[in-house]
């Protein structure tokens, strides 16, 4: 997923470039979403600064990446539950935005840069947006046997940048 995410903060999405960005900047509420008078990628490069700190601190000196894998999964969790402060900003703001990016990078064509070989497709029995189901369309309940196939082809390793 950090390719798909690295991506999409290099281009438009990560520069808020189609977002209104002028303020006034105060809190929203969980229903608003987004609430920040700072653009994805400059959040990500905080957040990403601001959780190696705290993991710093409080666990034994390493950085997020270099912790084990069942912390790192509870810094997550904590972060989630609103247990971990950042300077910056609310860790659990950054999770959010992180947790949406995630699952869409797992669920988007692979020509964006995630749902690597259709992994994420095949997990939830998506054939992907082919152009025809005639055959298929009245066999309901029966299983699609094709496999998922992207907008660029059944190549789902090919990447439009």
């Amino acid at each position: 997923m950090p390719f798909f995410i690295d991506l999409q903060l290099a281009g438009p999405y990560g520069r808020a470039e189609r977002w209104y960005m002028e303020g006034p900047w105060e809190g929203g509420t969980e229903q608003q979403g987004y609430q920040l008078d700072m653009t994805p990628a400059q959040m990500y490069r905080h957040a990403i600064a601001g959780l190696d700190d705290y993991c710093r601190g409080k666990l034994g000196g390493k950085v997020f990446a270099d912790l084990a894998s069942e912390d790192q999964d509870q810094v997550l969790h904590d972060m989630d539950d609103s247990k971990i402060e950042l300077e910056q900003f609310n860790a659990q703001a950054f999770f959010a935005v992180l947790w949406q990016n995630t699952v869409e990078g797992f669920l988007s064509d692979p020509m964006y840069g995630g749902n690597r070989n259709f992994v994420g497709w095949q997990l939830i029995g998506f054939p992907g947006p082919r152009y025809n189901y005639v055959d298929e369309i009245t066999q309901y309940g029966e299983p699609y046997a094709r496999p998922p196939v992207g907008l660029l082809g059944r190549d789902g390793t090919r990447v439009r940048v």
